[in-house]
């Protein structure tokens, strides 16, 4: 998962709206968003990760959303831990626990951000945050492969184009996840003189610029939109993309919590 943009207590209606792009090469194995269990015995609905295991994204039956991202290093050591086992431990373990856990267990990832969400709050961490474990409360916030909030003019432009869809969408799921998935798509590069220096080189910096990554080998594979209600119904909507941007399986998940 590359970037994500979630949105709290900014529409009355909807306490809580992710929006979401994965990133990967599409050579990777993977298993579409669906319901299954984790080990733990947790009801998670999420993709996996067919390679390490794992998720970049999970929504529970009760409404939490956990997702990860990576952190963008020139030259990146591989960690002794999947960070794809993340979103799942967030899912299951209290916050001290999990927070207790990541402190002592941070170098052994490569670098990360995750985010847990709820209607009612969210919290951060990134084992290449200087502070690490934040909680999140009401606004709208973004999140690359940076830490959360870095202001990546692909970022910039996706948490904006998110606060104004969720104000915009009144009452309305259909209205909101329609807007969303199609604001997920822009595939502008940023100006040159915008882009970040993360020591990949000019030219990948700029192919990685834009929300939506088009391309042969790696692009973006997922599109995730999650919204949480007041009165508890929570939509998910997941868009797959194939090489080259083009479309691949649709599918919605409805249910009240």
């Amino acid at each position: 998962m590359c970037l994500i943009a979630f949105a709290l207590d900014q529409n009355p209606h909807f306490p809580l709206v992710v929006a979401a792009n994965r990133d990967e090469f599409f050579r990777r194995p993977t298993a579409a968003m669906d319901w299954w269990t984790t080990e733990s015995g947790t009801r998670v609905l999420a993709g996996r990760d067919l390679l390490s295991g794992g998720t970049w994204l999970a929504v529970t039956a009760e409404g939490q959303v956990s997702a990860v991202t990576n952190v963008r290093e020139g030259a990146p050591e591989a960690g002794r831990i999947s960070r794809g086992e993340l979103p799942l431990r967030a899912i299951n373990d209290s916050r001290d626990q999990l927070n207790s856990y990541l402190h002592s267990q941070a170098d052994h990832f490569s670098g990360f951000n995750l985010v847990h969400l709820s209607p009612r709050d969210g919290w951060y961490f990134s084992n290449r945050d200087a502070h690490p474990g934040r909680h999140i409360h009401r606004g709208v916030y973004g999140l690359s492969n940076h830490l959360l909030q870095t202001p990546w003019p692909k970022l910039l432009r996706l948490r904006k184009a998110t606060g104004d869809a969720v104000a915009a969408a009144g009452q309305s799921t259909e209205t909101l996840h329609s807007a969303l998935v199609h604001l997920l798509q822009d595939n502008t590069p940023a100006p040159d003189h915008l882009l970040p220096d993360t020591g990949i080189g000019l030219e990948t910096e700029r192919f990685l610029s834009s929300p939506f990554i088009v391309g042969t080998d790696y692009g973006t594979r997922a599109t995730t939109v999650v919204s949480i209600s007041a009165d508890g119904e929570i939509h998910v909507t997941e868009q797959s993309w194939e090489p080259d941007g083009k479309t691949g399986e649709h599918r919605r998940f409805h249910w009240q919590r």
